[in-house]
């Protein structure tokens, strides 16, 4: 099938199909006599596998290693175990920080009270503050100082 077939079933950009040839992730594909790039079947379900292991966090790094070790039969479950463990702890940490933005954008929400009175409210001036200060430990005060 050509570029533009597999990249529609797949649900890709062709571009997406040159880039993972580069890499090494798709084999390079067989030429008709007119230039075409002629993929097999299967190259559907690789595709669809590599995107789907990026939308479960996995990196194309990580997927490329992956599929060697698909390739070289035994012994490869404890690699593909820690990978897939280094994923997992990478996910809790971002939900750790995804539950800290959120704890934290409730509390400064909560300062302000009603329409404005002719002055910033105290989440702008702590905003703007953080901003000025340029750091990430004055931004968190952000956070950790609700309070008005």
């Amino acid at each position: 099938m050509w570029t533009s077939e597999l990249a529609r079933k797949a649900g890709v950009n062709p571009e997406t199909l040159r880039y993972y040839e580069r890499r090494g992730i798709l084999p390079m594909p067989a030429r008709t006599p007119t230039g075409y790039r002629d993929y097999p079947d299967w190259t559907v379900n690789l595709v669809r596998f590599v995107k789907r292991s990026q939308e479960l966090g996995y990196s194309l790094a990580d997927i490329e290693h992956l599929l060697r070790l698909a390739d070289s039969g035994a012994g490869s479950c404890a690699e593909a175990r820690a990978i897939t463990a280094a994923r997992v702890a990478d996910l809790d940490r971002r939900i750790a920080d995804l539950s800290r933005m959120r704890d934290c954008l409730a509390a400064t929400g909560a300062i302000c009270h009603g329409p404005g009175t002719g002055r910033l409210c105290g989440l702008m001036v702590r905003t703007i503050e953080a901003i000025d200060e340029d750091s990430v430990d004055r931004a968190h005060d952000v956070c950790t100082c609700p309070s008005s």
